[in-house]
């Protein structure tokens, strides 16, 4: 276990606070999961805590086995997965498997496992890496709108229409977050907003067709996304409306401290409450410090985001965190705005902490990404600092080295003076008459005889 903590590299930080809000998941979904098990039928506590377990567990395998990669591989691998996730999108329009009453068109089924996958969320994943390549690419470069579009839009848009028939707010975060993206990427606003033009006109195609065809397969949901946008703003009876008031009445039962762990009574009548209004049970159970605690879990991990962005060092790194990290931030406030009637009913879980294997491994990879980005800038620190290090200990030998020659020359020096010191004394000698002489003859005798 200590040689596995001792192997992980990244911002620890990140590592602590994915780490706590993964650990503060399992009491409300342990507790939610009663209205699975009682009022659905639907296995027991403990096998629902178990499960849960597996795939948190296997979240962290996921981030754990991402990190290690260098972060430029995923450039790569986002060529590949465009077409790949467009198969993929094809397919579950297809072949899709309904869950718990959810549209048929938004799930598959794993052959062999027996797990199903959301798929848009995937290819979620993939776009972000697709445009934040695309942009770190082109960000030196001079280039046309039909260039861009070709190579950037096409394939975007070409994914986001297959989200779309399924999922609408699925389609929506991805585009909204894809226009940050690209903002921040300092793509050219002139070209943005042909883009904003063209998908307005391509969603408005889209609803003609569904009212052209409203038994066709592939509108069916208008009339849900219709309804609920309706239902929101005129605040018709529904069973959203039905969801919201008993997610609001759990918050309010929450008062400042909660009714405590596994306490919740609207669990029992709140459905989906260990996945879309879990943040209603964190807050009936734990009260507005659970709330406030959840909360500032995320804005840290936002901060977070963007310290390593700024530290990121090149453009394609900053980029991944921007395009990863923050969707993460942004779902969980479009989670608690449901719960709190902030916004329409959309179906985002809360990342990290709502049950369910596909948002947790898909979370679990844009933040293995993230940290392996924020490995390879602790790297590159890392070895400045040991180059820095050599290069002192290098400058301190030299140094000494310097010293020891100087103090050797100024001795060597110090004995050649002695030595003709010595020398000159050796050659003075005094005659009889108290004359000095030099090497045995009088200096003063070679004087008058040249006169």
């Amino acid at each position: 276990m200590f040689d596995i903590i001792g192997k992980i590299r990244g911002d620890k930080t990140i590592w602590a606070i994915v780490f706590l809000l993964a650990l503060v998941s399992f009491l409300p979904v342990y507790s939610a999961s009663t209205n699975l098990v009682y009022v659905i039928g639907n296995g027991t506590t403990i096998g629902h805590l178990i499960k849960h377990a597996i795939h948190v567990l296997l979240g962290f395998v996921i981030i754990y086995w991402i990190h290690k990669m260098p972060y430029h591989y995923f450039k790569a691998l986002s060529i590949f997965g465009i077409p790949l996730v467009a198969l993929l999108l094809v397919y579950t329009l297809f072949k899709g498997t309904e869950i718990g009453g959810a549209n048929a068109s938004r799930w598959i089924q794993i052959p062999f496992v027996g797990v199903s996958f959301q798929t848009s969320t995937l290819a979620f994943i993939v776009i972000m890496v697709y445009v934040a390549r695309y942009l770190a690419k082109v960000s030196d470069k001079v280039y046309s709108f039909k260039e861009s579009f070709l190579e950037l839009w096409v394939p975007v848009g070409a994914v986001l229409v297959l989200i779309l028939p399924a999922n609408f707010s699925t389609t929506a975060l991805i585009f909204a977050m894809i226009c940050m993206l690209i903002f921040i990427g300092q793509y050219p606003l002139k070209y943005l907003g042909y883009v904003l033009g063209m998908g307005l006109a391509a969603l408005m195609l889209f609803l003609l067709l569904a009212k052209a065809f409203p038994d066709n397969k592939f509108f069916s949901r208008v009339s849900t996304w219709e309804n609920r946008i309706e239902r929101f703003t005129k605040d018709t009876p529904n069973e959203d409306d039905y969801q919201i008031e008993k997610a609001k009445i759990a918050i309010a039962s929450g008062g400042v401290i909660g009714l405590g762990a596994g306490k919740s009574v609207q669990k029992n009548f709140l459905p989906q409450s260990s996945s879309d209004f879990i943040f209603a049970i964190i807050v009936e159970e734990w009260g507005l410090v659970g709330a406030v605690t959840i909360i500032g879990l995320y804005l840290l991990l936002l901060i977070r985001f963007v310290i390593n962005a700024q530290k990121a060092s090149s453009l394609f790194g900053k980029l991944l965190i921007i395009g990863l990290g923050f969707p993460i931030i942004f779902q969980a406030f479009v989670n608690m705005g449901v719960a709190v009637e902030l916004l329409p009913v959309t179906g985002q879980p809360l990342p990290l902490i709502s049950s369910g294997g596909t948002s947790i491994w898909m979370t679990c990879i844009a933040v293995g990404i993230i940290l392996s980005v924020t490995k390879k800038e602790e790297e590159v620190a890392l070895d400045l600092e040991e180059k820095r290090k050599r290069d002192e200990a290098l400058q301190q030998i030299i140094d000494a080295q310097v010293a020891l020659n100087e103090e050797k020359d100024s001795d060597e020096n110090q004995q050649k003076i002695n030595e003709i010191k010595s020398s000159i004394r050796e050659s003075l000698i005094e005659d009889g008459n108290g004359d000095v002489l030099v090497n045995g003859q009088n200096p003063m005798n070679a004087v008058l005889n040249k006169k």
